[in-house]
């Protein structure tokens, strides 16, 4: 009986945990922001919501970027990163995702793991500023999302960052 009512209790669990997967709603680059064909309910009514500091729309929240093989925030990060810090604190209900990428050079593992790094700085310095952790999370992309995929350095120089997207406001 106790074994029934155990495989009963977990089959009811796994379905649920399913069902609320399948209905998670999650931000990603196919959704416009500000509304429209594809948008989420989140950016509804509001560009700024669910968008990215790549594309500009995320509240004025700038994209900090890294020199070659580097997890360091220069000063020119460290600017961005004030602006940052100013903009979250003006609306502490929003929630962001850092996502740390690389240039489209090296190995996909390194990659990541240096993404990783850049992320992990720029949400380490965020919370320093006084930031609460709980509305900061990470993700490494490595070399996955470039934003220009020219073989040049100004275009590794663009894709070298961390970006900040807007996940819930």
């Amino acid at each position: 009986m106790l074994r029934k009512l155990s495989f009963a209790a977990l089959t009811f669990s796994l379905f649920l945990g399913l069902a609320s997967c399948k209905s998670a709603k999650k931000l990603d680059e196919t959704e416009v922001p500000g509304g429209g064909e594809g948008s989420s309910e989140l950016n509804k009514g509001d560009e700024n919501t669910g968008g990215d500091s790549d594309s500009g729309k995320a509240m004025g929240m700038q994209t900090i970027y890294f020199k070659y093989d580097s997890f360091e925030i220069d000063s020119d990060g460290k600017t961005a990163l004030n602006t940052n810090v100013e903009i979250l604190k003006a609306n502490p209900s929003v929630k962001i995702q850092i996502e740390g990428h690389c240039d489209q050079r090296g190995g996909i593992q390194y990659n990541i793991a240096l993404g990783e790094k850049r992320a992990n700085t720029v949400r380490d310095a965020i919370k320093k500023a006084g930031v609460t952790g709980d509305r900061v999370a990470t993700i490494s992309y490595g070399k996955e999302r470039l934003v220009d995929s020219a073989m040049n350095d100004a275009a590794y120089a663009k894709n070298r960052r961390a970006n900040f997207a807007i996940t819930s406001k």
